[in-house]
């Protein structure tokens, strides 16, 4: 029963990212020549709501699903890391017009040759992990 909700948050979340034309490679590319403001607008319009969802978190001591205290920890200070790792996930997005989240509507939509960007994102991610021992963190 628990998966259902979870199915039917994925099913509303790919709805509202493919009405608000989020997924659209013409959107992102758009983003990136700094010729639209529509993706701007969604991005900031997330991390307003992400900031005052976590605001109210912290302030109101919300619990969760369980009763248990949500406890979201502090960020450390930005480092050279973010900056990096943001670079390369936006070198990532532009060149294959997709971020990870799209990918999964656009997989369900019927466009199997982001089935090689989700190969792609999976490689990625492997190698990381294959990696990240030697990375500074």
């Amino acid at each position: 029963m628990n998966l259902i909700k979870y199915l039917v948050v994925g099913f509303v979340f790919g709805i509202v990212l493919t009405k608000s034309e989020a997924i659209s490679w013409y959107r992102i590319y758009e983003m990136f020549q700094f010729h639209s403001f529509h993706m701007y607008g969604i991005i900031m319009t997330a991390v307003a709501v992400g900031l005052i969802g976590i605001q109210i978190i912290k302030r109101k001591k919300v619990n969760d699903i369980k009763g248990t205290p949500i406890v979201i920890q502090d960020k450390e200070k930005g480092t050279i890391r973010y900056w990096i790792g943001g670079l390369i996930f936006g070198l990532g997005w532009a060149l294959v017009g997709s971020c990870p989240g799209p990918i999964f509507i656009l997989i369900g939509a019927g466009f199997s040759t982001i089935f090689l960007v989700f190969l792609g994102a999976l490689l990625g991610t492997f190698i990381y992990g294959v990696i990240k021992d030697y990375l500074p963190h």
